[in-house]
């Protein structure tokens, strides 16, 4: 196993484990103590994991953390997530992609669909839509780029009016948070445009992983009333799926088949 893919895997497995030892993560992993502490050593000044006496826990408070590191959490569940999102799309649709690590995994499965719209503010996205050459017109958003997300985002007034000229199909939008009080919530505190782009398409998809729930970041971009679609886990808490059942959110739970 290479090393991205053991500390992902570690990481996947403090997510389900809690706090474990060097021992335990070595003899799952089937390698050495040393090998396991260079690992979580990484992933510490990464910041994604707390060293404990003799082991590590995740970082649950990773908050606004750059989308690289965020590509390393829950990795199973939002690819998952991500082919059934993908499922909702067909020829000829206009579609919007919010940056965020979990909408980014379909990006590799658009190339099925033929005269796709698609508006992105991710830097990511775009160079991997350019890259895989498909039958798609390409919309970036304006703004200013920001690092940890890589991607672009304004509050100027005018740039985001100018979401109003357009109407798509579907939006396809992640969150740091989602709270049935808050709302979709987000650490970005530049998320106007987010805010734009929920209000400029026909139907609101959110993919959400089951840890985002019971969440609040500091932003909000819009009520759950706003929602049409969420696809999550089927780790989700049945007390948020009944909650959001009775909003009239339609919510469709995948199941996660752990490697």
């Amino acid at each position: 196993m290479k090393v991205r893919q053991r500390q992902t895997a570690i990481l996947e497995y403090l997510q389900k484990n809690g706090q474990v030892s060097v021992d335990e993560l070595a003899t799952h992993f089937q390698t050495t103590g040393t090998t396991i502490r260079k690992d979580l050593t990484q992933l510490y000044e990464s910041g994604l994991v707390l060293r404990t006496y003799g082991g590590a826990m995740l970082n649950r408070e990773i908050g606004d953390r750059a989308i690289d590191h965020k590509t390393y959490i829950n990795t199973a569940q939002k690819k998952a997530i991500a082919q059934e999102a993908a499922t909702l799309i067909h020829d000829g649709d206009s579609v919007i992609f919010d940056a965020g690590s979990t909408v980014a995994q379909m990006i590799p499965m658009l190339a099925q669909f033929n005269n796709l719209t698609i508006m992105t503010n991710s830097l990511h996205m775009v160079n991997e839509l350019v890259a895989n050459d498909n039958d798609q017109n390409i919309i970036l958003t304006g703004g200013t780029f920001r690092r940890k997300s890589a991607s672009f985002h304004s509050n100027n007034a005018s740039a985001i009016a100018a979401f109003e000229s357009y109407s798509f199909d579907k939006l396809f939008m992640g969150a740091d948070g989602v709270d049935l009080v808050g709302g979709v919530t987000t650490f970005n505190e530049s998320y106007h445009g987010s805010v734009a782009m929920s209000k400029a398409a026909a139907k609101l998809i959110l993919l959400a992983d089951s840890s985002k729930f019971g969440r609040r970041s500091p932003n909000v971009v819009c009520d759950l009333d706003a929602v049409d679609t969420i696809i999550t886990d089927d780790h989700l808490d049945d007390k948020y799926y009944d909650a959001l059942i009775q909003r009239g959110i339609n919510v469709i739970k995948v199941k996660v088949v752990e490697k």
